[in-house]
């Protein structure tokens, strides 16, 4: 369990480092071109690879369309993120990704079974999430001359 948690945590790491370049990229190209760099670096990864024998790849030709949606979704994911990082800033759009993450972590829990876990304890994540949030933009909401003084 420890190794899948921390696989987790180093996923996360991977996530804020990429989302942090990826909006740079999109300050500089744009949203959609920061989208189509990341998707075809991964794609060019994959390949070497799939190239080396790394990974073994049978083809989805019988896959539900549902099987095709995470490509799309992971495309948008960047494109949006690179129109809101520049805007909002790193902590603010990682918070704000987090908390729609779980989210839709609570709401697929409760439509695939409740995933033992209570509607209480999934509530109290989102409610710190969004705390967090709330905490980090009271600091921004002062003006410059309130925050400076002692």
């Amino acid at each position: 369990m420890l190794l899948f948690m921390t696989l987790a945590i180093v996923n996360g790491l991977c996530i804020g480092g990429s989302r942090s370049l990826n909006g740079k990229l999109a300050q500089h190209d744009g949203a959609l071109a920061a989208s189509f760099w990341n998707h075809l670096g991964g794609f060019l990864f994959l390949s070497l690879l799939l190239a080396c024998g790394a990974a073994a790849l049978d083809l989805p030709l019988n896959a539900p369309w549902t099987a095709w949606c995470g490509g799309l979704i992971g495309a948008a994911f960047v494109a949006l993120n690179g129109f809101a990082l520049p805007r909002l800033g790193t902590m603010k759009t990682a918070l704000l990704v987090i908390a729609g993450q779980m989210v839709a972590g609570v709401l697929i829990d409760r439509l695939a079974g409740g995933g033992g876990k209570s509607a209480l304890a999934q509530a109290a994540g989102v409610a710190l999430i969004t705390a967090g949030l709330h905490v980090s933009r009271r600091d921004h909401a002062k003006p410059a001359a309130a925050r400076a003084a002692p």
